[in-house]
């Protein structure tokens, strides 16, 4: 174990994370980011450095970064040992890519100070201050705040197919790309029957020229007012008791059918898609807590504050997706990421240890 106190340790590796480190070393906090490691494990799970914006492609709502000829810009900001995760840019694409906005936020935490260790925080001891975080590889480290912003995966299927298309047309967050030109005025698929699955299919209706529900069940979870809303919106179609055997499509274009089973028939089907949209539901990364935090029933950290991102355990914040299971958007997110590391450095003046 180091026998350095860090002033405040930040676990995460997304837009929280990125914006709390920036914050934090501003602030001459010092901040050790873990940012998850290199494993095959974290590749299956979607856990992986920079963290699930870096898995998509084109980020058209975060603010700043309009579309536009951004290839200099990239090239010159980033240093080159990061390069190597990002693709080539593309001089016409139109907004900037979800790894180049992570490499930016990272380079710009790191050129504050902020240090980087690329391993995987399996537990921590939070029972007193300092807070003790043990790492994967690189030992424990101990800290007087620590910041939370390993965010949530969302749930797929499990399918090769799915995999395999996953940002060519596969997609667990139509708010993030529905508004794609991949996928204006095509047939649109969303799976899943809660609040959630009828939000998503609901905002694609505004872009694509249909959208299919396919619900395992022939019920609905999701509130009466929103089924309501499904009901009245003449370009969704409910398919009943259907499940999904496999998503077609090939390299040029990208998801092109699904191919369903009435599970109550056992009769296959086809229906022309040009995407597919998962809403059934999401897990947040918080395995290495264990129950030393407060979590509500979704199995998400609690804010114990209106407005502030402290938890149950004082010099513990969380922020981002982890403690958000309504935005998950990678603006607020990072919004969440500069409110934790100005609430970790208040408490740390309060206490003497700046």
């Amino acid at each position: 174990m180091s026998d350095k106190i860090e002033k405040t340790i930040i676990i995460g590796s997304g837009p929280a994370a990125w914006s709390a480190a920036i914050y934090a070393a501003r602030a001459n906090l010092e901040p050790l980011v873990f940012e998850g490691a290199n494993t095959e494990e974290n590749r299956l799970q979607g856990t992986l450095p920079l963290g699930q914006l870096a898995q998509t492609t084109e980020v058209e709502n975060y603010a700043g970064f309009p579309s536009g000829k951004l290839a200099g810009f990239l090239n010159s900001a980033i240093d080159d040992e990061q390069k190597y995760m990002m693709p080539p840019p593309e001089e016409e694409a139109h907004a900037v890519t979800g790894p180049e906005l992570m490499n930016l936020m990272r380079q710009q935490a790191r050129n504050f100070g902020t240090r980087v260790i690329t391993d995987d925080v399996t537990a921590t001891e939070l029972g007193s201050n300092p807070f003790t975080v043990d790492t994967l590889e690189n030992g424990k480290h101990r800290c007087h705040t620590l910041i939370i912003a390993t965010g949530a995966r969302a749930n797929y299927l499990g399918l090769d197919s799915e995999s395999a298309y996953k940002n060519r047309g596969v997609s667990a967050c139509a708010v993030c790309d529905g508004a794609l030109p991949r996928f204006r005025n095509k047939p649109l698929a969303v799976v899943g029957g809660g609040d959630s699955a009828i939000e998503e299919a609901t905002y694609l209706s505004k872009f694509a020229s249909k959208v299919y529900l396919v619900v395992r069940r022939d019920v609905l979870r999701a509130s009466k007012i929103m089924q309501e809303r499904l009901t009245n919106n003449e370009k969704i179609d409910v398919l009943w008791n259907h499940e999904v055997l496999e998503v077609i499509g090939d390299d040029q274009q990208g998801v092109s059918a699904l191919k369903l089973i009435q599970n109550k028939e056992n009769q296959e089907t086809t229906v022309d898609i040009g995407g597919l949209f998962l809403a059934i539901g999401h897990t947040p990364n918080t395995r290495f807590v264990g129950d030393q935090l407060e979590l509500n029933d979704k199995g998400y950290i609690r804010w114990t504050q209106s407005f502030r991102t402290a938890t149950s355990v004082e010099g513990v914040f969380a922020a981002g997706d982890v403690a958000d299971d309504y935005y998950r958007q990678a603006i607020t997110s990072a919004g969440t990421g500069c409110m934790a590391a100005l609430d970790a450095e208040r408490l740390l003046a309060e206490k003497n240890l700046l």
